[in-house]
């Protein structure tokens, strides 16, 4: 048993540097784009709304302060092992050379919530933001070509249940029976309706086109789409301050910056909300926003300077996106009041886009256009982040024969891994379109905070076991640095619903099981193939043509 708790020697890591056929094309502000593209989705367009109504009003800008504070702590650890190996595989990698191969497989097999059921999810949302664009030009999809099966069933029952119980107001009345004319309208094969959501089936396959073409052209298309929406949420910043400065009412919605604490009371549901407690919740609630810059470590192994670049970019993506969000919670609670995006208030519909809606508001609507663009775009780059990290993580996992060796086979032309890529978008791309994930998104939580944890935990065991090695970036204090990083994550693990914590246990189980039926038997260094493998030749590294 004590033969699962082997570690992989760091002349291993060394060799598979050597022996690595991905091309390293990646600098600095590459692999920042990748961290910024990762980071920042929709979301930052959606969460301003709900973190300023039920938790923070104005402060919300400090809940922000707050989260990226947290995040710094992983992300500092994260660098640390970033300047150590420079492979791919991320916290997979960094604990099979510290902890050993069970630990590895458990946070390999972790990361498939964050990385693959994450790309279903943001599918999913993609093909959301997709149809609300088309609906601002006139243009509608028809139910069974954007919805799966699971969730067509369910809102076809509920149409027909609310309709029977009767009692509904005829605006309500209306949507049901619109529902159950768009359920029956749907085409039948062997006499079932067909469901797929085919927008989520399509962006996943037209993403998978671009990553196998090689990760140069995918970086650069991403570099793209990242400048797209950050100039995009530039836009709301200097717009949104040009209209509060010139509103008439100044800083009035800023006053006061903390309101005071008070209980929300919503359905039935009482929560506490503002001061001090509020602006610590809000970080709760907002910290996923920041979930992403880990994703840079998984192209370690195609960085150009892994050492130096890599902690550089996990760092620069994270201070330039929080600051970004700063400024955007700013500008919306300058624009609208925070009790304005009451659900049950004057503008209802405020919270579900509160950026675009106060832009409508402030009689500039046509900024919603921007907004949804960017939105629908910006969601483009991060499926292709996360795909991308997936794939990595599965290389470095096929090396190590914890999975099949299909995964490992690079394309000496392009440098990618592609038929790793393909079976990762068929996958991907069957699950989104033909199941209600979103439904399980909550486990994609659980992922990330189980790796940003167990890379805490890593990091100081290395620095204690193996102090020699050459650190070129190292964690000040990183005792207190990593207990933060620890205690953090691992209250927000225990603050998920009782359902994503039993699900994502399961889920660990399951891998577990795996582990000893399949990768302990077919490990490489389980059967000795390390002398033969991964055996380090006598000469240094050589260094990447800059030319």
């Amino acid at each position: 048993m004590s033969k699962i708790w082997v570690k992989k020697p760091m002349s291993a890591y060394e060799a598979d540097i050597k022996k690595s056929q991905l091309k390293r094309v990646l600098g600095k502000w590459s692999l920042t784009a990748i961290g910024i593209g990762a980071i920042i989705g929709g979301g930052i367009f959606v969460l301003t709304g709900t973190g300023a109504y039920y938790n923070a009003g104005p402060a919300l800008a400090l809940s922000f302060v707050i989260a990226g504070i947290a995040c710094v702590f992983a992300a500092l650890c994260y660098a640390e092992f970033a300047s150590i190996l420079p492979v791919e595989g991320s916290a997979y990698a960094y604990a099979y050379g510290t902890v050993g191969e069970i630990f590895a497989w458990v946070i390999g097999w972790g990361l498939i919530l964050e990385y693959a059921m994450g790309s279903m999810t943001v599918a999913v949302s993609w093909s959301g933001y997709f149809g609300k664009l088309l609906k601002m030009f006139g243009l509608h999809l028809p139910m069974w070509l954007t919805t799966d099966p699971g969730t067509a069933h369910k809102a076809f029952g509920e149409a027909t249940k609310q309709i029977a119980d009767g009692n509904l107001s005829p605006d309500k009345l209306k949507a049901f029976q619109a529902t159950i004319d768009m359920y029956n309208s749907a085409p039948e094969i062997f006499n079932m309706k067909l469901f797929l959501n085919f927008p989520a089936l399509v962006i996943v396959l037209f993403v998978i086109s671009i990553l196998i073409r090689g990760t140069k052209g995918a970086a650069k298309a991403n570099n793209f789409i990242v400048i797209l929406k950050v100039s995009a949420i530039i836009f709301v910043i200097v717009a949104g301050a040009f209209i509060i400065i010139n509103s008439g009412h100044g800083l009035q919605n800023w006053t006061p910056f903390i309101p005071e604490a008070t209980t929300i009371t919503e359905n039935g549901v009482s929560h506490s909300a503002y001061g001090i407690g509020g602006v610590v919740a809000g970080a709760s609630a907002i910290f996923f926003a920041y979930v992403g810059f880990d994703a840079v470590s998984t192209q370690a192994g195609e960085a150009i300077n892994p050492k130096k670049d890599v902690p550089f970019a996990i760092i620069a993506s994270l201070i330039i996106c929080t600051l970004l969000y700063i400024l955007v919670s700013l500008v919306l609670t300058g624009m609208m009041h925070y009790t304005d995006f009451n659900p049950l208030g004057k503008y209802p519909d405020a919270i579900k886009a509160p950026v675009a809606y106060a832009f409508d508001i402030a009689g500039y609507a046509w900024a919603g256009y921007i907004i949804t663009i960017a939105a629908t775009v910006g969601l483009i780059s991060v499926l292709m982040v996360m795909i991308m990290g997936q794939s990595r993580i599965f290389l470095g996992m096929s090396k190590d024969g914890l999975i099949p060796a299909t995964f490992a086979k690079v394309n000496p032309t392009t440098g990618v891994p592609t038929k790793n890529l393909i079976i990762l978008g068929g996958v991907i791309s069957v699950v989104a379109s033909l199941t209600p994930i979103n439904d399980l998104a909550h486990m994609t939580s659980f992922g990330t905070l189980f790796a940003f944890t167990m890379v805490c935990v890593a990091v100081w065991v290395l620095r204690v076991k193996e102090p020699a090695l050459q650190r070129n970036f190292k964690v000040p204090a990183l005792p207190v640095i990593a207990c933060l990083g620890i205690a953090i994550n691992v209250y927000l693990i225990f603050n998920l619903s009782i359902e994503a914590q039993k699900y994502s246990f399961a889920w660990l189980l399951i891998g577990v099981v795996i582990y000893f039926l399949y990768s302990k038997r077919h490990s490489k260094l389980q059967n000795g193939e390390y002398g033969e493998t991964f055996k380090a030749e006598q000469e240094p590294l050589e260094k990447p043509n800059l030319d």
